[in-house]
């Protein structure tokens, strides 16, 4: 019987050298696993059921590496990728490893640091180019401080727009298909980051140049860093169009960046998202910004990989049953969930006759609160599906 929840490739599910390539190391201790070459993990993930892979530029290209050799490793890379049926659908750029930017890179208070930045970044969409990425996700690791005094936190977000309306320039003027996505997190490894949730890019983008090339690649570990709703994220990215690529994982709140499983620990609210990105029409990647414990050898690895995609897709399924359950469907369209558009109150769009006809209505106002919402009942029929009981 074939299983329900084997991934295919119309799934869209991309995997990061650097994620199942991770070698275990941690702050305290060396790494536990030896290498993956970066050929055996698109092979691996495509036997699995994966769509694509997706890379720094120095998870496949070491820094400083002659032309000839970055030439020669790229072509070898697209020969795996041609021969496993895989695709790149986004890059970045490492600029946080290399101790030069141990004061970020874009923000940084030297001009050649931030130079340098911008001249790597332009070299990484070019390689991102070639291997047929389209989205380009900027995370900045290292655009931040451990003290204030050291710069003007505008000073610090004035670099950081230069910065991303250069590089905006750079792919119009190669007429490069390519957009940006910028990626959130509150601190790790700098004390502060600049722009540290989801919320503060989206206002960010509004003050760039080319607004309609920047969206967000929102990452679930970095939002429950801050205690934070990842699917409320989720929500308000979508809403103003600009959810263009997004990093599933999971995460203890309150803790360093963890990069669990997806699905492993906030088994409620990764419901509320994968049904999110299904009922919205998201047609991007479901990319697994995630490492395999450290206690796992490689066979531990693509366990990892395999468990992300299957979890998605039963979470996927519960989606599905959720919108078909007619308990749960008759107490939202009982609560006025469901709403389908109905606004009896003129609230949709402003008018002067309106606005006088609210102003005149009555509105039983103790009754309003007294009545109760039933949602204790709800919120136990939606753990009753998530534990298999309904």
């Amino acid at each position: 019987m074939p299983d329900p929840y084997a991934p295919k490739k119309s799934d869209k599910f991309t995997f990061g050298l650097w994620t199942v390539g991770n070698r275990g190391r941690d702050p305290f201790g060396e790494a536990v696993r030896d290498t993956i070459p970066p050929a055996r993990i698109v092979q691996k993930l495509s036997e699995l059921g994966a769509y694509g892979v997706n890379l720094h530029d120095n998870d496949l290209v070491p820094f400083g590496a002659s032309a000839a050799e970055r030439d020669r490793i790229v072509r070898d890379f697209k020969k795996a990728l041609a021969d496993h049926g895989m695709k790149v659908p986004m890059a970045t750029t490492n600029l946080f490893f290399h101790p030069v930017f141990k004061d970020g890179a874009f923000t940084a208070n030297d001009p050649k640091v931030r130079a340098f930045a911008v001249q790597k970044t332009m070299r990484s969409i070019d390689l991102g180019v070639e291997l047929g990425a389209t989205v380009y996700v900027m995370w900045g690791g290292r655009e931040g401080v451990e003290a204030d005094a050291c710069r003007d936190a505008r000073e610090a977000i004035k670099r950081y727009r230069e910065c991303v309306n250069f590089l905006c320039e750079y792919v119009l003027d190669q007429r490069y298909e390519m957009r940006f996505a910028l990626e959130a997190k509150p601190n790790e490894p700098r004390s502060d980051i600049y722009l540290p949730t989801t919320g503060h890019i989206l206002a960010f983008i509004e003050t760039l140049d080319h607004p309609e090339m920047v969206g967000v690649n929102p990452e679930v570990a970095h939002e429950h860093m801050s205690g934070l709703n990842f699917y409320h994220s989720i929500a308000q990215a979508i809403d103003a169009e600009k959810l263009f690529h997004i990093d599933l994982n999971d995460q203890k709140p309150g803790r360093y960046d963890q990069d669990l499983r997806f699905g492993s620990e906030s088994l409620k609210g990764m419901f509320f998202l994968v049904k999110l990105l299904e009922e919205s029409g998201y047609d991007g990647s479901r990319h697994f910004d995630s490492h395999a414990y450290r206690t796992e050898d490689e066979e531990g690895v693509w366990e990892f990989a395999r468990g992300s995609m299957r979890s998605y897709l039963i979470l996927k399924e519960k989606a599905r049953r959720f919108g078909e359950d007619r308990q749960i469907q008759a107490i939202l369209k009982e609560i006025g969930a469901t709403g389908n558009g109905d606004d009896p109150y003129g609230l949709g769009r402003y008018g002067r006759d309106t606005a006088s006809r609210l102003k005149d209505t009555s509105f039983e106002v103790d009754a309003l609160a007294r009545k109760g919402l039933g949602y204790e009942r709800l919120d136990q029929l939606v753990v009753d599906l998530l534990l298999g009981a309904r």
